[in-house]
């Protein structure tokens, strides 16, 4: 399939040009391995079409502090607090990831990561004096970071992932925590920024390029106006139909209105929708459901030429047993970062899943260009391909796009969330009343006046709990 897949790219002919809204949501810090790594393992990692699957084994190890070897577990419903595992938020960003992947915060001559650092660093983590907004459950341990959930516990991705494709080889942007991976999947650079502290950006982003070129699209936030809103200054004076909440995403898709990109955020409360450790995944799974209903129960016309991409920032420490590409990433816009970071390195894998009726059942999707990853930039050089944008940086140029896993010739009619039911934690949220990283970053951005207040208003504006949440 990849030599097709290849011919196709080549050729121009995969279904790209079908597509007439393309829609991404993008959740929060969890690798792939942790939550999809076990999807196809009973199966010899092989999927319903045949194409092999880089998932789990259930042999996989990290040595703990003392060099006993922890090996690769499943969560299960029955445990105390499946849906808030790992049990405390792991290490993030380029120090605690370069521990976990090379086990040193600095990373060695050449960086080829042996993947044996994840437990040490978590044993790090746990050690730390207890800090506000760092909960711990109780009975938490270092080997807890190699619990990765089963597609009986997530039921709602891991059907959308054997429904349609899954990306077994897709990597966060950068080798770090959230934001700057953010900036990446909406303008293929960070500005050489390596941590969270810079909340916006003064580079183009790919909104400002959909505006130049009179292609419409729409961010939405969940209960508030979006947090990509305030990050790029192309997107500052756009006008407030741009924005909207979910209950307004619902709406357009219900009518079959969207745009022709859609950016969608979740919740960033501690009892939000995000996913982000240790946060309620079992909410995120209603998420991801209500955003396939919205799209899929719309018009048929309007379903049959969309693409939906539910991927995740960056891996939040969570293990993961595939070393990122060795070969060098473009580095963005060429600036050298903090700590001496050339952006030649992509970050950990993530989970990602293509959902479109166009899209085979079953699709392993990998690159069909050995000289191209994909990682978020590939969403940019998909939008860019479809629309005819010019790219942003040089990461998203060199990037693979998406556009040949769509390689149907008609829509399918079935539904893959038939009978599927979202789970529900029956544990106590631990983290209830916290205030995020992630709201903190949204409160500056308000009081900084850089989220529009056209995008404020708009979801002022919006009353009533979003349905199916």
């Amino acid at each position: 399939m990849a030599a097709e897949q290849a011919a196709k790219l080549m050729s121009g002919s995969d279904g790209l040009q079908a597509v007439e809204h393309l829609v991404v949501l993008m959740l929060e810090n969890r690798s792939f391995d942790h939550m999809l790594g076990f999807l196809y393992t009973d199966e010899g990692n092989v999927s319903p079409a045949g194409q092999p699957y880089e998932g789990l084994t259930g042999q996989e190890t990290n040595p703990d502090q003392n060099g006993k070897l922890v090996t690769v577990r499943r969560i299960r419903s029955t445990d105390p607090h499946p849906y808030f595992m790992p049990g405390a938020n792991p290490g993030e960003g380029y120090g605690p990831t370069n521990a976990q992947l090379f086990g040193t915060p600095n990373p060695p001559t050449p960086p080829v990561a042996g993947m044996q650092g994840f437990v040490t660093d978590f044993a790090r983590v746990l050690d730390q004096p207890p800090q506000p907004n760092h909960t711990v459950l109780p009975g938490t341990v270092p080997a807890d970071i190699m619990s990765c959930f089963t597609p009986d516990t997530v039921p709602v991705i891991s059907a959308l992932a054997r429904g349609y494709a899954v990306c077994d080889h897709w990597y966060s942007s950068v080798p770090t925590e959230t934001l700057p991976n953010r900036a990446f999947s909406c303008a293929a650079t960070s500005q050489g920024h390596l941590d969270d502290h810079t909340h916006n950006f003064t580079c183009p982003s790919i909104f400002g390029r959909l505006t130049s070129a009179g292609v419409s699209w729409r961010a939405y936030g969940y209960h508030a106006a979006p947090l990509v809103s305030g990050n790029f200054p192309d997107i500052h004076g756009a006008s407030a139909d741009h924005f909207g909440v979910f209950t307004a995403f619902q709406a357009a898709a219900a009518a079959g209105t969207l745009p022709s990109f859609t950016f969608l955020e979740p919740s960033w409360g501690a009892t939000g929708n995000s996913e982000h450790p240790i946060l309620d995944v079992a909410l995120g799974e209603h998420l991801i459901r209500d955003v396939y209903r919205a799209l899929r129960d719309g018009p048929a016309p309007a379903w049959g030429k969309t693409l939906l991409v539910i991927t995740y920032d960056e891996h939040g420490g969570c293990y993961d047993h595939v070393p990122p590409p060795t070969t060098s990433a473009p580095p963005g816009d060429g600036t050298i970062g903090e700590l001496g970071f050339d952006f030649k390195r992509f970050g950990v894998r993530v989970p990602t899943v293509l959902v479109s009726p166009l899209i085979a059942p079953g699709t392993v999707f990998r690159s069909p260009d050995a000289a191209a990853q994909l990682d978020h930039t590939s969403i940019l050089r998909t939008v860019e391909r479809r629309w005819s944008l010019p790219a942003l940086t040089a990461r998203d140029a060199a990037a693979a796009d998406i556009g040949p896993v769509l390689t149907l010739a008609a829509p399918r009619t079935d539904d893959v969330l038939a009978g599927v039911t979202a789970p529900a934690s029956a544990a106590v949220n631990p983290v209830a009343g916290e205030v995020t990283h992630l709201q903190q970053v949204y409160a500056d951005l308000v009081a900084r006046r850089l989220i529009p207040p056209g995008a404020v208003a708009a979801a002022t504006a919006a009353t009533g709990p979003p349905s199916g949440g």
